[in-house]
């Protein structure tokens, strides 16, 4: 249930796609263009709605490297919502109705994630007594809950972290730290929650000094801001809690690593090719492909540990999205006592 991150291709596509939206918009919405239609007007249209239903949705599902049969017809109702937006109703004539698809499209899509939204809420019971009975950690626990009584999809997953935030926000207060053997800590040796708290103060006298400056300017974008600020706080402070209550543990088969609500990632003792102590390598810089586990601190930290993987593992980042990486960059607190478990763990796999 989670949305995956591709590279992106090659940007001759990106740059292809601007230039066919480019040039229907400059051929509608200029003098130049007008006098161009003048004539052949009908003929135009239907090579612009091929543009806009076929040829844009392409373009970009190249671009992104994830061309479906899924993906392509939500472009082409996108692709002919904005050809009736874009092209004059007296030239766009007899195609008007061809129009009207991609509204009917885009709405049944729309019922669709509602009735996804729903069955979360229907099986919400489930999928708690599920969470519980399970013993991974809560932010592995729950989405794999989910996933057990849900069919996958992004909108599931996003509606899956937001309950995740308001819980580690608002209900999760009272809870202590799970300590055991199996659980090591990444934040207690750090600045990181000073600095969480720093820039949850800014974001407060941020909201209340420009809010009532932008007020008097814009009430909608005021309204819009102090939401903004409103929510960021409240992640910030989910993302507190989590990191405070979500250790690293040690499971029977692999390892479960989180940094608060952004990142979260699921090793396999068995996917781990090497382990890396090497203090000069170690304060180089990480490549693209390492996911870093290392909390915020007032001065920049370098990793305990290095784990380099036999191939790719995905992390899930915010709101449920999938990236793969080759190795994993990790800081904990007792960096010793967490090397002699990890190895005694792939000893014994």
């Amino acid at each position: 249930m989670d949305a995956v991150v591709r590279k992106s291709a090659n940007p001759i596509w990106l740059i292809l796609l601007l230039l066919v939206l480019g040039s229907n918009l400059l051929l509608y919405r200029t003098e130049f263009g007008g006098d161009l239609l003048s004539g052949a007007s009908e003929s135009v249209v239907l090579g612009s709605l091929i543009d806009l239903a076929i040829v844009a949705p392409l373009l970009f599902l190249a671009w992104r490297r994830s061309i479906t049969l899924k993906g392509f017809l939500l472009g082409a109702a996108a692709g002919l919502i904005a050809a009736r937006f874009l092209i004059p109703a007296e030239w766009l004539g007899s195609y008007a109705p061809i129009t009207y698809l991609g509204f009917a499209a885009e709405g049944a899509f729309i019922l669709l994630e509602l009735v996804l939204v729903v069955s979360l809420f229907v099986y919400l019971p489930k999928i708690l007594r599920t969470t519980r009975e399970d013993s991974k950690p809560l932010l592995f626990a729950f989405p794999a809950a989910v996933d057990s009584h849900i069919r996958s999809h992004p909108i599931v997953h996003a509606f899956c972290s937001e309950m995740l935030m308001f819980h580690y926000a608002f209900g999760s207060w009272k809870k202590k730290l799970p300590l055991t053997e199996d659980t090591f800590t990444l934040h207690r040796k750090t600045g990181h929650m000073a600095m969480q708290i720093m820039i949850i103060h800014g974001i407060i006298i941020e909201t209340i000094g420009i809010h009532w400056w932008l007020h008097e300017k814009s009430l909608v974008l005021s309204i819009i801001l102090l939401f903004l600020n409103v929510y960021s706080v409240i992640y910030l402070i989910a993302d507190m809690q989590a990191v405070r209550l979500s250790p690293a543990v040690f499971g029977r088969d692999r390892l479960y690593l989180s940094l608060g609500m952004a990142k979260r990632m699921e090793i396999r003792y068995s996917d781990i090719a090497e382990l890396v102590t090497d203090g000069e390598e170690l304060s180089g810089k990480l490549s693209k492909d390492t996911a870093e586990f290392i909390s915020r601190d007032f001065d920049a930290a370098s990793p305990d540990i290095l784990i380099k993987l036999k191939q790719p593992v995905a992390a899930i980042l915010f709101m449920g999205i999938r990236k793969p990486y080759r190795a994993v960059a990790v800081k904990v607190d007792e960096k010793e006592a967490f090397f002699r478990r990890l190895k005694t763990e792939l000893d014994c796999d």
